[in-house]
């Protein structure tokens, strides 16, 4: 008997196994999911950045277009992606930011910054502060 057992477990082991595809929209209405939707974003083609010279305490307000870079210090800022709430430009903006230190051309940020929460994900510099202000 319990070589049978072990048989068919052996045999029902060595079935295929078929991977299903799964359309997620349709589960969630299907099981009627009612968590709230996030607004809705539009795609930016130029982000405010402001920048802080801890040291000298200069500020300064970089306009920087999306896919270009831009220099301030001894950094170098790039501008992947801009988006912003299409309902309400101004309220908030996401900026996708790589930045590198250009004395050992060491990257030292790479990431999503946000407006609302610039110290959620922030650059961590002991000279230079850099933070998204707006997207358009």
């Amino acid at each position: 008997m319990i070589r049978i057992a072990a048989a068919l477990a052996l045999s029902l082991a060595a079935l295929p196994v078929s991977a299903q595809q799964v359309d997620w929209r349709t589960l969630g209405e299907a099981l009627h999911d009612t968590r709230p939707q996030g607004p809705e974003m539009s795609s930016g083609t130029q982000a405010v950045l402001r920048a802080l010279d801890k040291v000298s305490g200069d500020v300064e307000d970089l306009p920087v277009d999306v896919g270009a870079t831009t220099s301030y210090g001894r950094l170098t800022i790039a501008l992947t992606a801009c988006r912003f709430p299409t309902e309400n430009p101004a309220s908030d903006a996401f900026a996708f930011l790589q930045i590198t230190d250009n004395i050992g051309a060491e990257s030292v940020f790479r990431g999503w910054m946000i407006a609302s929460s610039p110290a959620l994900n922030a650059l961590d510099h002991p000279r230079y502060d850099v933070w998204v202000l707006s997207c358009s």
